[in-house]
């Protein structure tokens, strides 16, 4: 046996919409779909393991997958036809080096874990290499998908841990990462590689063990009545900083960074002038403890970033609650809590002791953290190597922001009680009413996808389709503009 990618389809036809009232803890699938194999395309290889990494080209009509020192091109309307793949393994003196530093034989591979598609069609791909990322670029051509084997350093690009998570977004030439920097996975980092490296400063106050959960692009300079700049934002969840708690507690956060930073002149030299974060919050009422983040997917009517929303899965942080959650969550209000909020600053307190308050003081100008846009620019400041070293400072102690995001209709969409969400897509399709819904597919850990949308402020599961069997978590949702994988 060996392990299999499965890929089924959801056709996204109108809806015909006859529903009952419900719980809404009990949301109860109107319709339930057993796993048989014949409801899939499947695809797998003998001895290759770990399928964790896809990427879609339609231009091209493949799926690209990356798996454990492998990269296939499949067939995306029968990704059991495999087109072409390209072996990527570790030498025999790169695993002995691992395996020196204390890692097993599993771990001192080649597991794929970034595949981006570049301007020009290439496509930019790292991997693990036996804890020594590395990334090069690939092309497909005539039916054959070739490395260039020009080994690029991946540090900060692409994980040295084959499982620990991480998130990465090319833009313009240009990756965008969030990772760990160093072999122990101690070294947080959210970079943007090329052409200026620029990355987040090593302070717990900035990133405390963090868990890197998603990333996207909002070009807000589009339109822009005050010259404002494009900007990427990082879900991700972070030990707090900011409570008294007797353990460790778990937070959710929203940071962003401004496309066009090039970091400080003197203070904050190649690191962010503008990450700024905030919690997120998806309030359940039976739990005490803040929900932890686990997937996101951005929503936009075309041609409009200021009508995008993200909807995100929550789960329990407490073994004793089994509700997962949706929430959505403007894109402007994460902006107005970002311009317009306050901050928190760390205060010491009794014997050394630190408690972050709201800070009450005066707020330089330039706005600590907030983008280059015709304000900075009429007081002269033309690029983030111009502002002053007050400004800098203050954010480079205070990122945190005092307010939390919260979601639309200050409650959650969907909680549901039992089986933990784990991912989530969303499309807009229309009804037999003639309206417009948003459809989400929300994958588990058991290896199901949940169809739910929200009919008059009620929320609605269809639809519940079983892929895996054995049950095993869904870790990759995709769409498609003909499928949805």
């Amino acid at each position: 046996m060996y392990p299999l990618v499965v890929v089924s389809f959801f056709w996204l036809l109108p809806l015909a919409l006859t529903l009952d009232a419900h719980s809404p803890l009990d949301c109860v699938p109107r319709k339930t779909v057993p796993y048989h194999r014949e409801n899939g395309r499947m695809f797998g290889e003998e001895g290759v393991w770990n399928y964790s990494t896809m990427l879609l080209r339609e231009d091209l009509g493949l799926l690209l997958l990356g798996a454990r020192e492998n990269i296939y091109a499949l067939d995306i309307n029968n990704i059991s036809n495999k087109k072409s793949s390209v072996s990527w393994k570790v030498t025999e003196k790169q695993q002995k080096e691992c395996s020196s530093k204390g890692k097993n034989q599993i771990e001192c591979q080649n597991y794929i874990r970034v595949l981006h598609t570049m301007e020009d069609g290439r496509m930019y791909v790292c991997g693990t290499k036996a804890f020594n990322p590395e990334c090069d670029y690939m092309s497909y051509k005539d039916g054959e998908l070739t490395l260039e084997n020009k080994a690029e350093d991946g540090k900060g690009k692409c994980p040295f841990d084959p499982f620990q998570r991480f998130s990465s977004i090319m833009i313009d030439k240009t990756l965008y990462s969030a990772t760990s920097m160093n072999f122990l996975g101690s070294e947080p980092v959210v970079m943007r590689s090329s052409p200026s490296s620029i990355r987040t400063e090593f302070k717990s106050s900035w990133l405390h063990e963090p868990n890197f959960i998603s990333m996207a692009q909002m070009p807000e300079s589009r339109n822009s009545l005050t010259g404002d700049d494009d900007k990427v934002y990082l879900f991700f969840t972070e030990t707090a900083v900011e409570y008294d708690f007797y353990s460790k507690l778990v937070v959710s956060r929203v940071a962003r960074v401004c496309k066009g930073d090039l970091g400080g002149q003197r203070t904050l030299q190649k690191k962010w002038t503008s990450f700024l974060k905030a919690r997120v919050d998806c309030p359940v009422l039976e739990s005490q403890l803040p929900y932890i983040i686990q997937d996101t997917y951005r929503w936009c009517e075309e041609g409009d970033w200021r009508s995008c929303v993200f909807y995100a899965v929550f789960t329990s942080q407490s073994d004793r609650v089994d509700l997962s959650a949706v929430c959505a969550y403007r894109v402007l209000d994460i902006g107005r809590v970002f311009s317009e909020g306050k901050y928190k600053t760390p205060v010491t307190v009794e014997t050394s002791f630190v408690k972050w308050v709201m800070y009450s003081g005066a707020v330089p100008s330039p706005r600590p953290g907030a983008c280059i846009d015709d304000e900075a620019r009429n007081q002269g400041i033309s690029q983030t190597l111009d502002l002053p070293d007050r400004t800098l400072q203050f954010i480079r102690d205070r990122p945190l922001m005092d307010q939390a995001v919260l979601p639309m209709g200050e409650r959650p969409l969907l909680v549901r009680r039992g089986t933990a969400f784990t991912r989530i897509i969303v499309h807009r399709t229309q009804a037999l009413d003639g309206k417009k819904y948003h459809v989400m597919f929300i994958g588990t850990e058991v290896g199901s996808v949940l169809k739910a949308l929200n009919y008059d402020k009620e929320m609605f599961i269809i639809e519940e389709v079983q892929l895996f069997q054995p049950r095993e978590p869904i870790k990759v949702l995709r769409f498609s503009n003909t499928t949805v994988t």
